[in-house]
């Protein structure tokens, strides 16, 4: 008799294109999820992402059960649950798709090593990448540290391997134990808690189905335009597949050759996106400390003025600066922000404000439904200049004129941000220099809308100076103005 399999789904909550469940249903299997924070820590998935894991766990779950093979749900130590599945199931393997996280590394180093010394396997698969990150090296054999040399490598590779398909039936194996029910993981906000959520289901389909539903609307009526209304976050110009992606919903594989099949070379500035989120994970994998110190040691002691109060008016979307707080509130009632006002309103944090960037990256860990430690650490990293490919910290992104350029009628502003939405354009994202008959005929009086906490020109300066403080003699003092 042919010994059974545990599929261990992590991050690649999806039947087609997952080699871990190709690989692990030539046998009887068991498929199962672990929901292990201890292990993760400071980097188990936040408020908004578990959301988001509740409902993916539940289409899984579905799918899963529609092929014969009821998903086993588990709570608590990973390593230990599974060894004590495979002994009870007489398992000879345990397949899973491999991680960057270091937490999830030393998981499966520790998971290796108890299954060896029972005569069974952990089979890692490439699950949620185009490529490993330890294959990806300059030819000097060194990790890549600068983004466009990476991405030009992994360009020449050609395409990747088409995405397999989906089984339609799966052999299985009877759990030993009953397992839990979703509500038992508690993802969901519970009373007393305020249901900060309550927005969330009617802007997103968590779920294999919705990712599919998502690409395909996308590559049919948002890839052509892309490259020209990714930053215009008035309207829907970007893919919404982030949360997708970061719960393995889908892979990059089947994104990368549904792009390809709708825009050929036009869809190279998405694929690029693609290939951004594989820097980041390759980063992480090489350098397992950026979700919490500084890749580059000159700003190991950046001089922060961490502010409990500017940090909370920045959370709120109370910044006084209406591209930034649309941003914060959107983020809040949606749990997603769009990718150009992250990085205006990251800036904001760590440059106006001189607030840590790890306080930043734990507020969209605990608010992104697409919250992922390598892909939020690279990018806050990126915007404090503290990276090994980083944004040079004398740039300083100019709320008032990004507002302009990207958003110039205020579409986006005016939908999150509600008591500014009778002000005309020219002042839409400088509503303290309008005139204060005009402010009166659009309904902003006394502390309707809050001044800027900072004004530009001081917190451009404030931020050069305590570069000069930190770094002195390495940048410019150039900023955009």
């Amino acid at each position: 008799m042919t010994a059974p399999a545990i599929l261990w789904f992590r991050q690649d909550l999806r039947l087609g294109d997952n080699p871990a469940l190709e690989a692990a249903r030539q046998r009887p299997v068991l498929p199962v999820f672990v929901l292990d924070d201890a292990a993760a820590g400071d980097l188990a998935p936040g408020g908004a992402a578990r959301w988001w894991l509740h409902h993916s766990l539940a289409a899984l779950g579905r799918d899963l059960a529609a092929r014969g093979a009821p998903l086993l749900l588990l709570r608590g130590d990973a390593v230990s649950l599974l060894a004590g599945l495979a002994r009870a199931t007489g398992a000879a393997e345990i397949h899973a798709g491999w991680l960057v996280e270091p937490w999830a590394r030393a998981q499966e180093a520790v998971l290796s090593e108890r299954l060896a010394g029972e005569g069974r396997r952990l089979v890692l698969h490439r699950s949620t990448h185009l490529l490993r990150p330890d294959a990806v090296l300059t030819g000097s054999g060194k990790p890549y540290t600068v983004y466009a040399p990476f991405a030009r490598k992994l360009l020449t590779l050609g395409d990747p391997p088409p995405p397999l398909e989906a089984p339609k039936a799966l052999q299985p194996v009877p759990a030993p134990e009953p397992g839990l029910t979703l509500a038992d993981l508690a993802l969901l906000p519970r009373p007393p808690e305020p249901d900060w959520a309550a927005g969330f289901g009617a802007a997103w389909k968590p779920g294999e189905a919705g990712a599919k539903e998502r690409l395909a609307r996308f590559a049919a009526t948002g890839l052509a335009d892309y490259a020209t209304r990714r930053d215009e976050p008035g309207i829907e110009g970007s893919s919404g597949l982030s949360p997708h992606l970061r719960w393995g919903e889908v892979s990059p594989r089947q994104v990368w050759h549904a792009a390809r099949e709708a825009g050929g070379a036009e869809a190279l500035p998405f694929l690029k996106e693609i290939l951004w989120r594989e820097f980041s994970h390759h980063l992480l994998w090489h350098r397992p400390e950026m979700p919490h110190a500084a890749l580059r040691p000159a700003f190991a002691a950046f001089p922060y003025a961490p502010d409990r109060d500017l940090l909370r008016a920045w959370q709120r979307g109370g910044s006084g600066y209406p591209i930034v707080d649309a941003g914060m509130r959107q983020l809040w009632q949606i749990g997603w922000m769009h990718n150009r006002v992250r990085m205006i309103a990251a800036s904001l944090l760590v440059k106006h404000l001189l607030q840590p960037w790890r306080d930043g990256f734990a507020w969209f860990m605990d608010t992104l439904v697409d919250a992922d430690p390598a892909n939020n650490a690279a990018s806050w990293q990126w915007i404090a200049g503290s990276g090994t490919d980083a944004s040079p910290y004398f740039r300083v992104f100019n709320p008032v004129t990004q507002g302009e350029k990207f958003d110039p009628e205020g579409a986006y502003v005016r939908r999150w941000v509600p008591e500014l939405a009778r002000m005309p354009s020219r002042f839409i994202h400088r509503p303290w220099e309008a005139p204060e008959e005009i402010r009166r005929a659009a309904g902003l009086t006394g502390a309707a809308y809050p001044r800027p906490v900072v004004e530009h020109a001081a917190g451009r300066a404030r931020a050069l100076a305590a570069l000069r403080a930190a770094v002195r003699g390495t940048a410019e003092e150039e900023a955009e103005a």
